[in-house]
């Protein structure tokens, strides 16, 4: 008689690690793209004096260097686009575009423009991310989501479930896109905010000035600096109006409670 042989139990299966994806830390963003350029700006644009002294051109070249390469660093690295660090790069280029213009140009004539090339540059860059709002919109990962309507703050599976019992499937989409169009005109008006802040640091530059490169770098540190404010103030306080109106509006639609809306 042949003994059966009981199959030795099976290890436990290990479970596949999970890979977590690099988020990209927004203090970081800050750095490179505001506070660096900046303190380069204001700190290393002078000819002589200290050794980081740099002189006008150098200064500027380095203050645009550092968020460029950050910028395509992040392309090699992510290996995909991520639309505000495009919107950076692209921003970083027609800052060096309109500097390269203004310095090769020692015509007073010329340089009075600064304040009105530099404006419509400044408020072209709220006005595209704004416009990503809206062209996202309809497609599989809008852009609105990922700021206010997302899955870490809104527990979606059940406002879903209740929008579906009661119907309201269009409602919501007219909230959503509502909202969106309230998110779109935040950037508008850091778009005006940007474009006062140039002429306000650069309508004062005298063309004639023989360090006006020097000045001209000092004043777009300051824009640079305050621009971040022009945008982010907005942002912050609409965003805030925004996300209470949604809470309230898909109370009415769903029956549910805040607490039951919001993750807990």
């Amino acid at each position: 008689m042949s003994q059966e042989v009981s199959p030795a139990p099976s290890a436990t299966p290990k479970t596949a690690p999970t890979v977590q994806k690099k988020q990209d830390n927004p203090l970081t963003d800050i750095i490179v793209n505001v506070i660096l350029p900046v303190i380069i700006l204001e700190k290393c644009s002078m000819n002589e004096g200290k050794f980081w002294h740099l002189g006008p051109y150098l200064a500027m070249g380095l203050a645009l260097a550092i968020p460029l390469a950050y910028g395509i660093w992040h392309f090699l690295v992510r290996k995909k686009v991520n639309v505000f660090s495009a919107v950076g790069v692209g921003n970083v280029v027609l800052t060096g575009i309109i500097t390269i213009y203004l310095y090769s140009n020692a015509d007073p004539l010329v340089r009075a423009k600064a304040p009105l090339l530099f404006g419509i540059k400044e408020a072209v860059q709220p006005l595209i991310l704004g416009s990503l709002f809206l062209i996202t919109h309809n497609r599989k990962s809008p852009l609105f989501n990922a700021f206010i309507y997302n899955d870490g703050i809104f527990d979606h599976p059940r406002i879903n479930k209740a929008i579906a019992a009661n119907g309201k499937q269009s409602e919501l989409g007219r909230l959503l896109w509502t909202s969106t169009l309230l998110f779109f005109g935040s950037f508008c008006l850091s778009a005006v905010m940007n474009l006062g802040l140039a002429y306000w640091f650069l309508n004062d530059l005298d063309p004639a000035a023989t360090n006006w490169e020097q000045l001209y770098n000092h004043q777009v540190g300051r824009i640079t600096k305050w621009g971040f404010a022009a945008i982010g103030l907005p942002l912050l306080i609409i965003g805030g109006i925004i996300l209470a109106r949604m809470i309230k509006g898909l109370k009415s639609l769903t029956g549910l409670e805040t607490e039951k809306i919001l993750q807990a």
